[in-house]
């Protein structure tokens, strides 16, 4: 019994560290995309594709490494995981141009992607069902704890030490997981153990993911990019096909098909994260570029959502093992469009108050949709599943965050072009806000019917699970 106890606490305690690197490293580097701009001389194509970048790279991988988790060993890709994130955190930091940075973005990004695609997993084989709801609030908990810290840490940091500090510290504090992982995390976890790995789907997987999203952020700058999101669309089709017939697929599509709680929690992660997760990188945008304030205030402003999601997700998690977490999330999925709606008035002159009040309103309807979305997910599949479930929603997690930022991209180039991103051209960026705004609550509005139609998850969980 003390073993189990001690195995719950270690495993909580590395997990939730790893879930607080990976966001406090995106919010806080939201912070420094005009320092890194000024630095290398960049537009604004390029800095998107910083931040695009890793997320492509994480969406892309993320499936097959869940997969490849549940048959060598969940605690293996993990640590792995650990090690290429950090050392290319330190990479990073030590880039000599725009270029380089982004392909070390990319590869911290695979690593992300096999963090990722396990902490959840391990989380969920370590706890009993009845505590689930709670230990994975308490990990979304951290995750929002790294993205409060991420504005106000990075944006001093940013503004004291340089934007390479930030990665540093991600490389240091992956050093302290990796040694915690390594000494205190005993045992493995593999529920697919001896099992094949379709490697044909995994590339499909990959090829679609990375032609789709890549091709769907270059819409308005490149004349090929149409034809590659068709190329990425027609892959994921032939991708779907194939796990369809493989005997043991990358991704079970049945849990799809014949599992409602699990299709739709996803569909409704998917939006969720495709409308909310662009709000960072705009209002960074807006609060530094067009209302002038520096990196350190902005990132005090922005504190006003993330601090919400810290103190109410543990509460939302805990209270979605008693009430059905349909209700719950839809009810923080409202918010959310709510906050997104109001934010597409926003000018020149909106007060800073108001701007905190309504992130503030983002921030609990995100804290209300995340913690019983994921319970969801994880209690309405098997064991045996836990890697692929816990990658998928994952997948649909970055996969909706990166087609976020492609949106923004989008109606920044919409109405930018090849302009950088200044004072003088505070009218054009202060418009591309809006317009995005407009369109995620819109969006958002839409994934309130999807959370509404998944049903009941105890209608669907499985005895033992």
């Amino acid at each position: 019994m003390k073993q189990d106890s001690s195995l719950k606490k270690y495993a909580i305690l590395t997990v939730t560290m790893a879930s607080f690197l990976t966001p406090f490293m995106g919010s806080a580097i939201n912070l420094a995309i005009p320092s890194i701009g000024r630095e290398f001389n960049s537009g604004a194509v390029y800095l998107s594709w910083v931040v695009s970048s890793y997320l492509l790279a994480t969406a892309a991988f993320l499936l097959p490494f869940g997969r490849l988790a549940d048959i060598v060993g969940r605690k293996k890709i993990f640590t792995y995981g650990i090690v290429l994130f950090s050392v290319f955190s330190m990479l990073c930091g030590l880039a000599w141009s725009i270029q380089a940075l982004i392909v070390f973005r990319i590869f911290q990004g695979i690593g992300s992607a096999m963090i990722f695609g396990t902490g959840m997993a391990i989380l969920t084989s370590v706890f009993p069902p009845h505590e689930r709801g709670k230990v994975l609030g308490i990990n979304v908990a951290t995750v929002y704890t790294g993205l409060s810290m991420g504005p106000v840490l990075g944006g001093v940091m940013n503004q004291h030490l340089g934007w390479e500090s930030i990665f540093y510290l991600n490389a240091a504090l992956g050093l302290v997981i990796l040694l915690l992982a390594a000494i205190k995390l005993k045992g493995e976890w593999a529920g697919a153990a001896g099992e094949r790995f379709d490697a044909t789907g995994a590339v499909l997987c990959m090829v679609g993911l990375v032609a789709f999203i890549y091709g769907f952020s270059s819409i308005a700058t490149s004349v090929w990019s149409r034809y590659i999101l068709a190329v990425g669309v027609l892959v994921i089709l032939v991708f779907i096909r194939h796990e369809a017939r493989v005997e043991q697929p990358i991704l079970n599509m049945r849990l799809f098909s014949k599992n409602i709680t699990f299709a739709f929690s996803n569909l409704a992660a998917l939006i969720n994260y495709s409308a909310t997760f662009a709000v960072g990188f705009l209002m960074s945008l807006q609060l530094q570029v067009v209302m002038g304030f520096n990196s350190q205030t902005a990132g005090l402003i922005l504190l006003s959502q993330p601090i919400l999601m810290a103190l109410l997700s543990p509460f939302a998690g805990a209270l979605s093992d008693r009430v059905q977490p349909r209700l719950i999330a839809s009810l923080g999925m409202s918010l959310n469009a709510v906050g997104l709606f109001i934010f597409g008035f926003i000018n020149m002159n909106t007060p800073t108050w108001f701007i905190m009040i309504n992130l503030a309103i983002l921030g609990t309807g995100f804290a209300l949709f995340s913690s019983p979305n994921s319970n969801a997910i994880m209690g309405s599949v098997e064991k045996r599943y836990y890697g692929v479930a816990s990658s998928t929603m994952g997948t649909m997690r970055l996969v909706g965050q990166a087609i976020s930022l492609a949106i923004a991209t989008l109606m920044i180039d919409l109405y930018l072009g090849s302009a950088q991103l200044s004072a003088e051209n505070a009218n054009l960026i202060l418009k591309s806000v809006s317009t995005s705004f407009f369109v995620f609550s819109a969006a958002c509005l839409g994934g309130v019917f999807a959370s509404l139609a998944r049903g009941s998850v105890k209608a669907v969980e499985k005895p033992g699970v």
